[in-house]
């Protein structure tokens, strides 16, 4: 299944399943939550639900009068893995990790699908990062690699973008991670039976005005899903709603001669096979 979260209007945040290319259901006119973490706080039950509604075809929207919001509105944790695929983290003249880098992302820091990227007035290090993201869907801590996925609900994609000159100042990335509207989040959200174990084999791509600029398969990461479902669950308990943003590949802006950084007027996208297209515009800050 694929979910979107949306709004009509004022009508606030709306829980919608895709029925085809063009019109979705309104799961949360049918009586579901509002917000997919709710949702898949329900475990089997609120999916199974899901499924009911989509198949009585009832409360269905076009598309094209629906405004898209990101995923997950409201998560409870977001952790970023920094280094995860080998060629990065070379290009980035750092050694490959031993143990997963993970720090926070905060949900002022992304937009939706559609919506613009926030070029900072104090800096023109902006960076794209391409990425995929494992939404938890069943809480646990200290969860072992091989029942890692039991934990996963499904995946989505994010623009992980970088303000990099604040990232480097000191070896917490946590500033340049989270400038206001600095990245994107979206349009769907698929649940992990539409896609490979781990969402492994999937190609990722970072288009730039429409140039090429990463590459790769997320078979690439040098820590997958579960083992990083599993590292992260060391430190904290993990709950339904939690996002895990698993890392970007070579190709990055910062590694390029000359470099290459995002600024008002382009439009990034990054895909990710079997779970869409990203696509936003960049614009200034006011």
């Amino acid at each position: 299944m694929r979910f979107i979260t949306f709004s009509v209007g004022d009508s606030g945040a709306h829980l919608g399943l895709r029925r085809d290319a063009d019109h979705l259901v309104d799961l949360t006119a049918a009586g579901l939550p509002r917000h997919l973490e709710a949702l898949l706080a329900q475990g089997d039950e609120g999916l199974r639900a899901a499924a009911q509604h989509l198949a009585a075809a009832r409360h269905v929207l076009p598309l094209s009068q629906v405004r898209i919001l990101p995923p997950l509105t409201r998560p409870g944790k977001a952790l970023a893995i920094g280094l995860n695929y080998r060629d990065h983290a070379a290009e980035s003249q750092f050694d490959p990790p031993a143990y997963p880098v993970v720090f926070a992302r905060y949900p002022s820091s992304w937009v939706a699908h559609g919506e613009a990227l926030v070029c900072p007035r104090v800096s023109t290090q902006f960076d794209y990062e391409p990425e995929l993201v494992a939404v938890i869907g069943k809480a646990g801590r200290h969860i072992p690699a091989d029942r890692a996925l039991d934990h996963v609900a499904g995946y989505s994609i994010f623009n992980e973008g970088s303000v990099r000159d604040f990232q480097l100042r000191t070896n917490q990335w946590t500033l340049g991670k989270n400038f206001d509207a600095s990245g994107a989040f979206g349009p769907e959200f698929v649940t992990r039976d539409e896609l490979p174990d781990g969402a492994r084999g999937l190609r990722i791509q970072c288009r730039l005005n429409g140039q090429t600029l990463q590459d790769a398969n997320t078979a690439d990461m040098i820590f997958d899903v579960a083992t990083l479902v599993a590292a992260c669950s060391q430190a904290m308990t993990l709950h339904p709603g939690d996002l895990i943003i698993t890392g970007t590949p070579a190709g990055v802006g910062l590694a390029r001669s000359p470099q290459v950084w995002m600024k008002p007027g382009d439009v990034c996208e990054v895909e990710i096979d079997q779970l869409g297209v990203l696509r936003n515009p960049v614009v200034a800050e006011a």
